[in-house]
């Protein structure tokens, strides 16, 4: 049993806002516990520990951290006995805290489990058997090692993965790369429209370039043809996560760049109207060409069909058949 007094206040500053030995929070949502406190105050107190000339937060860094913001100068406190020294048990008081009053988003489960295998130096088995069936998680030490490779990749990285709730076998790709190749990596997904296929296909895809070429993945990313379409704020991001991938596709395969650029050359040969386009069926997947026109008038229409039987005449069509 942990002993614990009621210390009706204790200012803020007596407080370690920095030591984070029992925090797990990742990108909290705040709001509703800012209202909440606006609207009638704290109404569970802090938990602190005594350590040294200052108090440690056990359980409350949410609640701390608002009271902060809002220019509290002092918080109600449960204070713990001087005799209470066992860190991995008042790991668990607040990990049991939070699992029944807000739940984790999978990089907070993922800090938690690190912290118990890392910090606490708890068997990897015992976290298996003991702690993932806390989070909802099956017990096998295959997930055990997607959460503990998640908690070790960047910040931003981990962003990405709340915000896409990218899935945990995308996360054991992620974590083959290098912190480099990641943040490389981020830049190039962030802006563009990924799901879960999208983003597995695209890194299908870096992998397999980068070691045909012997090269990072950064430095794929880096090459001009990919840093192009970032710039160009004109697309949307479907737009731009289809030209990304025609490069990769490019890069991947190189034949088919070359039969992309033959294509291109002969449909530029042709010449046709403006309103009236040629396309290969999706990364030459499938044979037949598509012809699309667009008009308003019926003058419009018969000069699209002069121009299409135009085309049966000319060695360019023919080749744009063959090509195709």
């Amino acid at each position: 049993m942990v002993e614990m007094k009621i210390i009706d206040k204790i200012p803020l500053q007596q407080i370690d806002l920095l030591d984070e030995t029992f925090s797990v929070n990742f990108m909290p949502d705040l709001q509703s516990l800012r209202s909440s406190i606006k609207a009638i105050g704290l109404i569970q107190p802090v938990l602190l520990r005594k350590k040294e000339d200052q108090y440690q937060i056990v359980c409350g860094f949410r609640r701390m951290s608002v009271l902060k913001e809002l220019g509290s100068r002092e918080v109600e406190s449960r204070i713990l006995g001087e005799s209470e020294r066992d860190e991995l048990e008042l790991f668990s008081i607040s990990l049991h805290e939070n699992l029944t009053s807000r739940g984790f988003n999978p990089v907070e489960k993922a800090i938690t489990l690190y912290k118990l295998v890392h910090h606490f130096q708890i068997e990897p088995s015992a976290v298996v058997e003991r702690y993932l069936p806390l989070f909802s998680l099956e017990p096998n030490e295959k997930i055990l090692g997607t959460y503990l490779s998640l908690a070790e990749m960047e910040d931003e990285v981990k962003r990405y993965v709340l915000k896409e709730e990218v899935s945990r076998s995308n996360i054991r790709r992620l974590a083959t790369l290098s912190s480099d190749d990641r943040r490389a990596l981020l830049s190039l997904i962030s802006p563009l429209k990924l799901g879960e296929n999208r983003l597995r296909e695209m890194l299908t895809l870096l992998n397999e370039i980068a070691h045909r070429e012997q090269a990072s993945i950064k430095e794929i990313i880096d090459r001009p043809e990919i840093q192009a379409f970032l710039s160009q704020k004109e697309l949307t991001p479907i737009q731009r996560t289809e030209r990304v991938k025609r490069v990769l596709m490019g890069l991947r395969y190189p034949k088919m760049r070359r039969m992309e650029e033959e294509f291109e050359k002969n449909r530029k040969d042709l010449n046709v109207r403006s309103n009236l386009s040629l396309h290969h069926q999706p990364f030459f997947e499938g044979r037949g060409l598509k012809a699309e026109f667009q008009f308003e008038t019926m003058e419009e229409y018969k000069a699209i069909l002069n121009s299409l039987s135009e085309l049966l005449d000319k060695k360019e069509f023919k080749k744009l058949i063959e090509s195709s």
